[in-house]
């Protein structure tokens, strides 16, 4: 009953705290935007896209793209409820579900956001990993709608990481982060298993060269 009413009480300040803590945080830090050009070609398009970004990324991507009109897929686990809240806060709306939960109603959710002309976001590898691995989630979104899909990266010159699955990793204070946008990727309608594992691995590449490229730009081969 304690840790309940404490559990109640924490998703309520928490992700509202750390909203306005790392808004004052990453506005101290210099950042350099790469391939922009891509964003601006589906946001000039007047059609609506789904933009992919690894795990580790998540808490950085989500504060650099808040001014975007967007519906984020956020897992639908209690540790979820945080994300969910922070994306509120940071002006998103948010579709709950997972691989192993609301999985498929949660996909449906986001194609109707994207039929109305909504931006969807979502974390390329899934709520669980593993890390660096595309999940088909992306793929199938795109087949069902013809949205195109924006991979996005970024690295910083210096930050910790969390001891956790995926490394999340966050900026220092005063650090020079380098924001990269991949060429939009399009899927074609009507895929099978067979054509959305074909593009599934695709777009792995694709999304692995520009995490790549973004942290060369540091001088590391990874985070």
């Amino acid at each position: 009953m304690k840790r309940g009413l404490l559990y109640k009480a924490s998703i309520q300040v928490v992700p509202f705290a750390a909203s306005l803590l790392l808004r004052m945080w990453f506005a101290t830090c210099r950042v350099k935007e790469h391939g922009l050009e891509h964003l601006n070609s589906v946001l000039d398009s007047h059609k609506s896209g789904v933009a992919v970004f690894y795990h580790y990324s998540l808490v950085y991507t989500f504060y650099h793209v808040k001014h975007i009109e967007a519906a984020v897929l956020v897992s639908a686990s209690e540790d979820g409820e945080y994300i969910a809240r922070l994306a509120h806060c940071l002006n998103f709306t948010t579709v709950r579900g997972s691989s192993n939960r609301r999985g498929l109603l949660a996909l449906k959710e986001l194609m109707v956001y994207l039929d109305n002309g909504v931006h969807v976001a979502m974390v390329a590898d899934g709520s669980q990993g593993p890390p660096l691995i595309l999940q088909a989630g992306s793929i199938l979104l795109a087949s069902k709608t013809g949205a195109p899909i924006v991979p996005m990266a970024w690295s910083a010159s210096r930050y910790f990481t969390f001891k956790s699955w995926d490394r999340t990793c966050i900026p220092y204070p005063f650090s020079r982060i380098d924001f990269f946008y991949g060429a939009p990727f399009f899927v074609p309608p009507g895929l099978d298993r067979q054509g959305i594992e074909h593009h599934r691995l695709k777009l792995e590449d694709h999304l692995n060269k520009l995490y790549s490229a973004a942290w060369l730009q540091h001088g590391r081969e990874k985070h």
